[in-house]
């Protein structure tokens, strides 16, 4: 990165599109140079005091000024910027751990209990409460009768629809067990995907309910076959609602977190009965005895490890701590890869990371399906494998580097620590991606109407954590299929650790990125943005259209401004990244990043305060009313001149005329414009106007 304290070489006499070589320094020769050491200790020390981001930014700048040598100065650089994330990690686990609580009171519940009945209330009554229904209960079916029956109601009213019996393939409940698969209504009278019957809808009229969610109550088969239903956890509405995705998934990590629970519950209940018929069997007496102990030991080293897992993550563990924990309970490497095969962790029984490679994403997708439909770990290639899963939506896989088989209690307790992790990577998805639009409508109101109440602004930014006063960088982003590159922005930013905030606004995508304010570098500062941005807008939009470009798999094209502090100078840099964008199309610079500073003259002239129109008609007016006037084609004809490098035949060929008439017109441009419209000078003015009235074409089409 170039030192943005150093002055820019010029660009006036650069050719149109061509990139703005940045400033940079080097050493005299033979001249002493400074340790970055102190450097690197001062970041640990200021992380170790929970220093502020501003803080952690300026020891670069520092060890710059101080002369550290190039090569160290990047490791400088790249130690801020690995500090600078782990300071944003720790402060997101702070504020992840009082969302994390509520759930994981279920998980707490869940354990403790012993009895299936309150297991069962423990169930519905935490769905009630994390999804805010009126009510929620739970089916389940009864085998001897060949129906399902409502085992457990929370909210409910009416004693026909408590009383309710179901038979099997009728109604929301019986698609979802029909399926195994999650489904939602917002109104039920009105769906027809599943069958009515009279005493259902008698029921639910009863009731009063109208939006319905359901999902399935999942265990995997002895035998390895597939995933065998064994009840329906619903939540519902007494008025209409669209379950978003998020509560879908929130709901059936619930209903897969519960089906372990009562199956613990019905094998603890096996388990009793087990005993008791043993008093019957004296004979057998030492062998079953020894089975069920054997059986109790490993449920309770499963459930003892599946609490020890929970109490990591309610205390802020991320997913390091959960791999770590799990490849110290299992004794074998474990690596957690998301779906794309890249890993997150990758730590030893003893707990030291080590480097893992990419896995397959083609064979990860392939073996995490095999796990889902199985709802069990498998194993393959010398490899246990299990999926991380929200709903039906695969989030990571879980890998233990293990060739030996597992048995049922070590199955348990790996499939258990695909449920926590699901739980955790769904968590801090669903708080980026809330945080992020909560922000995006603050972005949205500063670049709409940034005059109304700037103060107002400023306080509200506060409050969600973003200082508007401070300097920022801001991207303008275009490309990509529709509605894919608004997530590709959230992932960039969040994915990346930085401390931004990204909104869709006028059919593009804009991303607001803090920018520290060293005031000995010359960066920011009160009025940074209105220079056309410096280096430092040129590289940060460089590296988001390459990194865009490859989340959406399609070109992307960033345009920034800054840096800018403040609500009137942010909304100003907002304007000249849109003309900044405008330009960089017209100059054919698509799936680039750059900023106002590097599109040359034409850079120059969409600066703030340039009179665009202006410009134009006092350059080309004579031809522009000439034009308007008779239906001629005096302008296009000089575009297409000059842009033939002065060659008649060249450009009668672009117009599609015969030279002669090339020549008339420039005869007639000859009289409008003067006899020196042709002069090195003059005829730089003009073309510049003929690029300047070209962008403005464009954009009032």
């Amino acid at each position: 990165m170039s030192d943005p304290s150093q002055p820019a070489e010029p660009t006036g006499s650069a050719e149109p599109g061509a990139a703005t070589a940045t400033a940079s320094t080097s050493a005299e020769p033979g001249a002493a140079t400074a340790s970055a050491a102190p450097h690197l200790r001062r970041l640990l020390d200021l992380l170790a005091d929970d220093a502020p981001a501003e803080a952690l930014g300026a020891v670069s700048s520092q060890a710059r000024a101080a002369g550290v040598a190039a090569g160290d100065l990047a490791e400088v650089e790249r130690a801020t910027t690995t500090a600078l994330r782990i300071r944003g990690a720790l402060r997101q686990h702070r504020r992840r751990e009082l969302q994390l609580t509520a759930l994981f009171d279920t998980a707490g519940d869940l354990a403790a209990s012993r009895e299936l009945d309150d297991v069962l209330k423990a169930i519905v009554r935490r769905a009630r409460m994390l999804l805010g229904t009126d009510t929620a209960y739970l089916t389940l079916p009864d085998e001897e009768a060949g129906d399902t029956y409502m085992r457990v109601t929370d909210g409910s009213v009416s004693v026909l629809f408590q009383q309710l019996r179901l038979e099997l393939g009728n109604g929301l409940g019986g698609l979802v067990a029909q399926t195994a698969r999650p489904y939602a209504t917002h109104d039920y009278r009105t769906d027809d995907r599943f069958r009515h019957t009279r005493n259902i809808n008698a029921g639910v009229l009863d009731e009063g309910l109208v939006a319905i969610l359901g999902v399935p109550l999942l265990l995997g088969s002895s035998r390895g076959g597939t995933a065998k239903v064994i009840g329906v956890l619903f939540a519902a509405d007494r008025a209409p609602r669209v379950f978003s995705p998020d509560e879908v998934a929130l709901l059936c990590s619930l209903a897969a977190h519960a089906a372990i629970a009562i199956d613990t519950a019905r094998a603890l209940a096996d388990t009793r009965s087990a005993l008791d018929g043993l008093a019957e069997a004296n004979a057998e007496l030492a062998e079953a005895n020894a089975a069920v102990r054997a059986h109790s030991a490993a449920m309770r080293r499963a459930e003892e490890a599946h609490d020890r897992l929970t109490d990591l993550v309610l205390r802020g563990g991320d997913v390091k701590d959960v791999a770590a924990a799990v490849a110290a309970l299992l004794d074998s490497p474990l690596t957690i890869h998301d779906p794309g095969g890249r890993p997150l962790a990758a730590v030893r029984p003893d707990g030291e990371d080590f480097a893992a490679d990419s896995t397959d994403a083609g064979w990860l997708a392939e073996t995490a399906e095999e796990s889902r439909t199985g709802a069990r770990a498998v194993h393959r290639d010398g490899r246990w494998i299990c999926a991380v899963l929200a709903g039906r939506e695969l989030m990571a896989g879980l890998v233990l580097h293990r060739r030996a088989p597992l048995d049922d209690s070590d199955r348990r307790l790996f499939e258990r620590a695909s449920v926590v992790t699901g739980l955790l990577l769904l968590l801090r998805s669903t708080v980026a991606e809330t945080e992020n639009r909560v922000r995006g409508e603050l972005i949205g109101d500063l670049l709409t109407d940034a005059g109304r109440d700037p103060a107002g602004l400023v306080e509200r930014g506060r409050r969600l954590g973003i200082d508007l006063e401070r300097p920022h960088l801001l991207l303008l982003a275009d490309g990509g299929a529709r509605g894919r590159l608004a997530p590709a922005a959230v992932r960039y930013l969040f994915g990346g650790g930085s401390q931004g905030v990204s909104a869709e606004h006028q059919g593009n995508v804009v991303l607001l990125t803090a920018f520290d304010d060293d005031p000995g570098s010359g960066a920011g500062g009160p009025g940074a943005g209105a220079d056309g941005g410096g280096p430092d807008a040129a590289v940060a939009a460089r590296a988001a259209a390459a990194q865009l470009g490859q989340l959406v798999q399609a070109p992307v094209t960033v345009a920034a401004a800054g840096p800018a502090r403040g609500v009137r100078e942010l909304a100003a840099a907002y304007e000249e990244a849109v003309r900044c964008l405008r330009a960089m199309r017209v100059l054919g610079r698509a799936g680039e990043g750059a900023c106002v500073g590097e599109l040359g003259f034409l850079g120059v002239v969409l600066g703030n305060g340039q009179d665009v129109d202006g410009f134009v008609r006092a350059t080309l007016g004579p031809l522009l009313e000439y034009d308007e006037r008779r239906g001629t084609h005096l302008v296009r004809t000089l575009r297409a001149y000059f842009g033939a490098g002065g060659s008649l035949v060249r450009a009668k060929d672009e117009l599609h005329v015969h030279v002669n008439t090339v020549v008339q017109r420039l005869d007639r441009v000859h009289v409008l414009l003067g006899h020196d419209w042709n002069e090195p000078g003059r005829a730089l003015e003009i073309q510049l106007a003929l690029k300047l009235h070209q962008l403005v074409g464009d954009r009032e089409r």
